[in-house]
């Protein structure tokens, strides 16, 4: 598989159903480059890895995870650089972390769905690490004329939705944020309106979800307030 070039300073690995392998995408900066998201597994890292190698794209000084969620984060033990959480996150992973690591703890995890099941269907282990680095609420990075910002937003998959906007390319990556929660799949109509205003509040151009290919903001914004329409 091969990145897409989604604008000058932006390529995107694309997702995989079968695997729930989500968007890992790439941010390139004058000074260094950030990933978005750490995958489900190594393997799926190195995949991606792979791809910037083909493209002449050196690898991620930093990866920013977007939500807790095993498909996002089992890729982090392995990734080049450090890896950037929100607070929310991080307990999370340390809770999955825990979990994992009982007795049983990688049976019941791998019962969760099938697509996990066929990322791990080598028996290699579960590994699960926390972020190099927390921040609270919001944080701005500047990657060498290239901003971004990332902040934590209320959303209907989970409580610790981050969302990444690279200001000048204007693309926001949503990760899951516009999904239902996990495994009943509801949305909260009051955290799909509050979702929608933060994404209305932002310069965006490009929605990127993690299991989706691009939209415009107001597709996006209009799927979150008009799903039936």
């Amino acid at each position: 598989m091969k990145l897409d070039r989604l604008t000058e300073r932006i390529w995107v690995y694309p997702f995989e159903e079968e695997r729930d392998r989500p968007n890992l995408s790439y941010i390139r900066g004058d000074r260094f480059s950030i990933a978005v998201d750490a995958g489900h597994s190594d393997a799926h890292v190195f995949d991606f890895y792979r791809a910037l190698e083909r493209e002449g794209l050196p690898f991620p000084s930093l990866t920013v995870i977007t939500h807790w969620h095993w498909d996002h984060t089992m890729g982090m033990h392995a990734v080049r650089g450090l890896t950037l959480a929100g607070s929310r996150t991080n307990e999370h992973l340390l809770e999955l972390q825990r979990s994992v690591a009982a007795g049983g703890g990688r049976e019941a995890h791998l019962a969760l769905h099938e697509s996990i099941q066929k990322e791990y269907a080598d028996g290699k282990p579960l590994i699960v690490t926390p972020a190099d680095m927390v921040f609270p609420d919001e944080m701005k990075l500047d990657a060498g004329n290239c901003p971004v910002r990332l902040f934590h937003t209320l959303a209907p998959h989970t409580d610790d939705s981050v969302l990444i906007c690279a200001e000048s390319e204007k693309v926001l990556f949503l990760g899951d944020a516009p999904c239902g929660a996990f495994p009943t799949w509801e949305k909260k109509e009051n955290l799909c309106r509050k979702l929608a205003e933060t994404i209305a509040s932002t310069d965006a151009q490009i929605c990127l979800e993690s299991h989706w290919t691009p939209l415009s903001r107001q597709q996006t914004i209009q799927d979150l307030l008009y799903p039936d329409a």
